[in-house]
């Protein structure tokens, strides 16, 4: 169009936009950077901290640099374009253990636990839990915006991730189940949104999974592994997790180091399983992802006020109703002992219940889509999904924000 044009950008994303611009290759796309953020504030705010304030990364006059670089004619260097040369860097690498992990994190292949180093005999071994080919891709991921490039990833590259995590070999179906939707792991977006999994199926008990005591936490090595390992590939497959680049959230979020790998208490459960609800045959093995904010006691809600005589059904009703269902919806992950009260309450199946604490019948029209989240998974308002899971030892459950995006058969990654 031939006009001058420059991107008004909050500074904490300085870092971010010029590896956009650099990977885009405008390495000297001109950018004004004011103070952040502008949301939630009056007008007389932000003409004090924008109109009238200093760009915080020059310390000079946001407006009079503007048009500054409006009107300046383009040095030689910011006229080159053309695209980035990338390097993958080696295929192997060698040295002492010690350095080798010293290494790993210098380069930021980690998540700065410590790692299983991926040697090639390891590597090997977790391959031959597949019937893939090594080099056959796998996915394509980003952290969710064009925040990062697209980066696609094989079956190896997974298995190596997978080594690094300290997965059993055996676990490997599961992590290739993940990385084949290209979902991530660890979100870019300011809200430092988590992602999950439900499995369902006798892969449960075959792998070890922990669905009983403690079936949320890091009490199980499958569990907490299969976690780890989705998170790695996102990491090192998906170009994420990279703080002040493909990673902005703004006070993070605990989850995002494993998850919340959750197998469902099938035997213990009044209800049909997850993957049946979503329209797999009982007895598949189903791993079905999630995103959101991420789940907490339903203690935290004032609604649950214990006494001699608990309404379960009425106290995660009024929970349902104070969350914000336009983007993540509400998950209700129920201990075995919650989800038999609300059957002994008249409702003996899910789909009941959903329309019950949702007011809305099977399939009636929801509130308008929320945005997408990640490879265009879009997200409908007012989602409720129930999860059984945990012991039976008490009465207790959690709930929050987290939706259910892809369902994946795990035996075509066998």
């Amino acid at each position: 169009m031939k006009k001058p044009a420059v991107p008004l950008i909050l500074d904490d994303f300085e870092p971010q936009e010029r590896e956009v611009a650099s990977n885009l290759g405008m390495p000297g796309l001109r950018m004004q950077f004011f103070r952040g953020p502008v949301w939630g504030k009056t007008p007389a705010q932000l003409q004090k901290q924008v109109i009238e304030g200093n760009n915080p990364v020059t310390g000079k006059p946001v407006m009079r640099e503007l048009v500054e670089l409006l009107t300046r004619p383009l040095a030689a260097g910011e006229q080159k374009t053309g695209e980035l040369r990338r390097d993958a860097g080696p295929e192997t690498y060698t040295g002492t253990p010690d350095e080798l992990h010293r290494l790993f994190l210098e380069k930021r292949y980690t998540d700065f636990l410590p790692v299983v180093l991926p040697t090639e005999e390891r590597v090997a071994e977790m391959l031959k839990f597949t019937s893939r080919r090594p080099d056959d891709a796998l996915g394509r991921m980003n952290p969710g915006s064009e925040a990062g490039e697209s980066w696609t990833y094989t079956v190896k590259t997974a298995a190596i991730n997978a080594v690094m995590a300290g997965a059993d070999p055996e676990y490997f179906p599961v992590i290739l189940a993940l990385g084949s939707t290209g979902m991530t792991a660890v979100n870019v977006s300011d809200n430092g949104f988590m992602a999950g999994a439900v499995i369902n199926g006798p892969i449960r008990d075959e792998i070890g999974l922990n669905y009983e005591e403690g079936a949320v936490g890091p009490f199980a090595r499958a569990n907490t592994t299969i976690g780890r390992a989705w998170s790695l590939l996102s990491i090192n497959g998906g170009n994420c997790g990279k703080v002040g680049t493909t990673y902005m959230g703004t006070i993070g979020n605990p989850m995002n180091l494993i998850g919340i790998i959750m197998a469902e208490n099938e035997e213990r459960s009044p209800f049909q399983p997850l993957s049946v609800r979503r329209g797999f045959k009982k007895g598949e093995n189903v791993v079905t992802l999630f995103m959101g904010w991420g789940i907490l006691s339903a203690k935290n809600w004032a609604a649950t006020v214990w006494g001699p005589n608990m309404d379960y059904p009425g106290i995660i009703k009024e929970i349902y109703g104070t969350q914000d269902g336009h983007l993540f919806g509400t998950c209700a992950v129920l201990s075995p002992p919650i989800a038999n009260f609300i059957r002994d309450a008249g409702y003996d199946t899910v789909e009941k219940f959903t329309e019950w604490v949702t007011g809305q019948a099977p399939g009636a029209k929801r509130a308008p889509a929320g945005p997408e989240i990640n490879l265009g998974v879009r997200k409908s308002g007012g989602t409720f999904t129930v999860i059984v899971t945990g012991g039976s030892n008490n009465n207790y459950f959690s709930m929050g924000g987290m939706v259910p995006a892809q369902s994946v058969r795990i035996d075509d990654w066998r």
